[in-house]
């Protein structure tokens, strides 16, 4: 009998580092012969970078919950280890930003983190972080790439390979940053429900390790595949958080309650408040701006990057805080947390981080300023949302929609329209600025905004807008995908 066989080519993506990291598909691109390629490469250039402050060899290495995450973080491990490195390696998993707390307050070289954040189940990544405590710079990701040609020598004498526990010394120092007691004492008592979406991730036991005390976590399960979606903090995929919230509140029409999601290596946070409404943090920041300064009596900049709701730079100069605006992306926010005296910076997609901790998002920490600031106003975010828009004579709606194209040809053509063809006018609306620090941000003449930016690595063609109500946004979202599919 004739045996017919078919070969399907699977195209193997080059190592390229993104805003965040390395990521791949399992098995295609993330395999454990390109990690252990990666992690002594990027222990070397760590050791460049910090080794003279920090007069240390250790390397942390750390995972999520993904697929197979321990394993490769254990090759990771391994892979250090033999170019003469010491390793802490953890043994479980913990958010990424609890690997970049240890990485700073254990003196070490930096962390490599196993994790692909928010990406589908498929997917699979490594993160580096300086010894600093948080995500290194472009420029140190490119001195790894560039290394990934040369062959390493094992080191005549190996490292030492320890595990260690990241949740304790996390914990502790994320308590010492709100009044936890006052958190639990509500808790307990009945006051305040709280549900943790934790998306199967990394931020699952987080709550309780923290305050003590159990909260009511949902999809705390480890699922690799995340329920066929994604472990993102958007509307499509918390379906199960609305519904159980949903019947809480029929039941309990008086008690506050407060539901928090977090991201697969919870450096990304959103939130539901007890009317059953969606946050983002473009609400959050907001809020967590105004508690911060009113109740703890907190100073410094605020961050936030372009695509930013309005809403952010309104209540800053309400209370006479100074905003510093940068491209899209937590690495710019960072950056400037190294530079100056930062309260809070933030960016759209839920990424929010603090002056007086690491220069790293903490979906974590975030979620327990956001608890704290409901109990002691007494009030639902959502009333605690719209006393800001109050405040500032200031109310909005936001969406984002990613709008795949063609090919990276189709990309190159609307850049080269944007450039040589500026828009005048969008969706009947006349232009009056347009902001370039990262893609197009048009100002138009009703005050709203629509934002193209493209994908430095697909094609993949992002679109942001700001307006008066959601009618407004979604034309001129609408108006910005014919525009995108007529060139």
């Amino acid at each position: 009998m004739a045996v017919h066989s078919s070969f399907v080519p699977i195209t193997i993506n080059p190592i390229k580092f993104g805003t965040d990291g390395w990521r791949g598909v399992i098995a295609a691109d993330f395999t454990f012969e390109r990690v252990a390629l990666v992690a002594p490469i990027a222990a070397q250039v760590l050791a460049q970078e910090y080794g003279n402050t920090t007069n240390s060899r250790t390397v942390i290495v750390g995972h999520d919950r993904r697929f197979m995450a321990e394993t490769f973080a254990r090759t990771a491990a391994e892979a250090i280890r033999a170019v003469g490195f010491d390793v802490l390696l953890t043994e479980t998993f913990a958010p990424t930003p609890a690997f970049s707390w240890a990485a700073k307050k254990l003196n070490a070289l930096g962390a490599i983190v196993i994790t692909a954040s928010h990406n589908p189940g498929s997917y699979l990544g490594l993160k580096v972080k300086g010894a600093f405590g948080g995500s290194v710079s472009p420029e140190v990701t490119k001195q790894i790439e560039a290394k990934l040609d040369e062959k390493l020598t094992p080191a005549a004498e190996p490292g030492k390979l320890e595990m260690f526990n990241p949740w304790p010394s996390y914990c502790e120092g994320l308590r010492a940053k709100v009044n936890i007691e006052e958190i639990r004492q509500a808790i307990k008592e009945g006051k305040l429900t709280v549900f943790a979406d934790v998306m199967h991730g990394a931020a699952a036991t987080g709550f309780e390790q923290i305050l003590g005390i159990p909260v009511k976590e949902i999809n705390s399960d480890r699922d690799p595949l995340f329920e066929g979606g994604a472990p993102e903090p958007l509307p499509k995929y918390l379906g199960k958080l609305f519904g159980v919230m949903k019947e809480y509140r029929a039941n309990n029409p008086d008690s506050l309650s407060v539901g928090l999601v977090f991201d697969g290596d919870s450096d990304r946070i959103a939130a539901v408040d007890g009317q059953g409404n969606f946050l983002s943090s473009q609400v959050l920041i907001p809020i967590l701006i105004e508690h911060l300064a009113t109740k703890r009596g907190m100073t410094g900049e605020i961050v936030k990057t372009v695509s930013g709701s309005d809403l952010i730079p309104k209540v800053a100069a309400h209370y006479q805080l100074s905003l510093f605006e940068t491209a899209v992306g937590y690495k710019y926010i960072a950056d400037r947390m190294l530079e100056t005296s930062v309260l809070l910076g933030g960016e759209e997609s839920g990424g929010i981080g603090y002056g007086t901790h690491i220069p790293e998002r903490d979906a974590l920490l975030s979620a327990l300023y956001v608890l704290e600031a409901v109990v002691e106003s007494g009030k639902d975010l959502s009333q605690l949302y719209r006393n800001l828009q109050e405040m500032t004579n200031f109310s909005s709606d936001y969406d984002r929609i990613d709008l795949p194209l063609a090919s990276m040809d189709v990309r190159a053509r609307l850049l080269e329209q944007l450039q040589s063809q500026p828009l005048k006018e969008i969706a009947g609306q006349s232009v009056v600025d347009c902001n370039t620090i990262d893609g197009y941000k048009f100002r138009l003449a009703d005050g709203s905004w629509l934002m193209i930016r493209f994908s430095g690595t697909e094609p993949v063609l992002r679109l942001y807008c700001e307006a008066a109500n959601l009618d407004e946004v979604h034309k001129r979202l609408n108006w910005a995908n014919n525009w995108a599919n007529s060139v």
